[in-house]
């Protein structure tokens, strides 16, 4: 895509987010209770992107989403730190595709410390997947549509003006 002067880009200091340094087997060790954790945040976000079709418009909801990941594994750190610990290198040892299947009692530990710490159980099977509506304070976007030019209208046909020549020969359907 294009840019041009008149395209507006945000500044460094406006995308300046501190990032979540996690590598990808704590992550996904805590992707349940993450995703649960901030849903509200995630909605917001993927409302936003859906809608203005223009990442640039949604930084602040992707701003939000990074500081509310930030605020659950750090309460994560402070109460369950040696449980996650244990899951997220389990998870990681597990193979490479990190599966879940291996872990269950580390997993079952850390899920027992989510909850009596945080008082959020570990999502079911398909919660992510099921429709859930969002209410958002967020005005909707206007769509404008810039609609072309609209075509001149035909000249109006006359029945007595003579045709031109080039009418009078017919349809030519082979060159000599």
């Amino acid at each position: 895509m294009p840019f041009t002067n008149a395209d507006w880009l945000p500044t460094f200091e406006e995308l300046e987010v501190p990032e979540i340094g996690l590598s990808s087997a704590p992550l996904r060790a805590g992707a349940h209770h993450f995703g649960k954790y901030c849903d509200n945040q995630c909605k917001e976000f993927m409302l936003c992107y859906s809608e203005e079709k223009d990442p640039r418009k949604c930084v602040k909801e992707g701003k939000e989403v990074t500081r509310c990941g930030m605020e659950f594994f750090q309460k994560i750190k402070n109460s369950c730190a040696e449980q996650f610990t244990q899951y997220w290198k389990c998870i990681d040892q597990s193979g490479y595709d990190m599966h879940f299947r291996r872990c269950r009692s580390t997993q079952a530990e850390f899920d027992k410390c989510v909850f009596e710490n945080l008082g959020q159980e570990r999502p079911n099977l398909g919660y992510f997947s099921k429709v859930r509506v969002h209410h958002t304070q967020r005005p909707k976007p206007s769509t404008e549509v810039k609609l072309p030019e609209p075509i001149p209208d035909l000249p109006k046909y006359d029945p007595n003006k003579p045709l031109p020549d080039s009418t009078k020969l017919g349809q030519r359907s082979f060159m000599n």
